[in-house]
């Protein structure tokens, strides 16, 4: 038996800008690591316009991803803001531990 569709997975579908504010428990290491690996080379193939401490931006296929982040506590803040890539950004910050 299939699940029933999300109602939010239909309407990101659709959307085109997206901006989202997620805290993981990653440090901000691994969450740059994680970031390339599923936006960049091997990933989606985005290529990095932008590579700085706390903020990156990926671009590619007609849209972008930009996404800054830094240490709050014992936790990592993570902004990232898409045109684009919604379906993609929803999947990386699912995953997020």
């Amino acid at each position: 038996m299939k699940a029933p569709s999300c109602p939010f997975n239909e309407i990101v579908a659709k959307i085109k800008v997206l901006t989202l504010d997620v805290r993981t428990a990653l440090s901000e290491d691994e969450l740059s690591d994680r970031l390339r690996r599923f936006f960049g080379d091997g990933g989606l193939g985005l290529e990095v316009k932008v590579d700085g401490p706390g903020r990156l931006t990926f671009e590619g296929g007609g849209g972008y991803v930009a996404v800054k982040f830094c240490a709050e506590g014992a936790r990592t803040l993570l902004k990232i803001v898409t045109n684009g890539w919604a379906v993609q950004v929803k999947r990386f910050v699912t995953e997020l531990p």
